[in-house]
């Protein structure tokens, strides 16, 4: 294939191409992510006293029984998780070249963001 043959629906493409959508879920999840820290800010400057229940009371607060807390840090931690998993698997690909490896690495990193998840979840809205 030459030169003048590349171009167009016959080209030569390479690379995981993931492209425009992860590139906007990074961004997204960045928002929501900042969005998240400055709410948490507020609210540990608003706390009446720096206790146990207090500080759990920043996580779990409700608005007309709607348990708002929990909700938004839950929508936090997904959305740590899935900017890290696009982040760490970029860094996989680019600089991690056997397959092999670089498989095993994804798999890794898949299990703990999961696993990390569920955790936070369990913790979270378990008590």
């Amino acid at each position: 294939m030459g030169p003048s043959e590349r171009i167009g629906a016959k080209r030569l493409v390479v690379g995981a191409h993931y492209g425009i959508g992860d590139f906007m879920i990074q961004r997204v999840t960045a928002v929501i992510l900042a969005t998240y820290t400055v709410v948490l800010f507020v609210g540990i400057l608003m706390m009446p006293g720096f206790t146990y229940e207090a500080w759990r009371g920043v996580f779990t607060f409700s608005i007309g029984g709607f348990p708002l807390g929990q909700l938004l840090a839950t929508l936090a931690f997904f959305s740590l998780g899935w900017h890290a998993y696009i982040g760490v698997r970029d860094i996989w690909m680019d600089y991690v070249k056997p397959t092999g490896i670089r498989l095993g690495l994804q798999v890794l990193t898949v299990l703990w963001l999961a696993g990390s998840v569920v955790y936070f979840v369990v913790i979270l809205w378990g008590a």
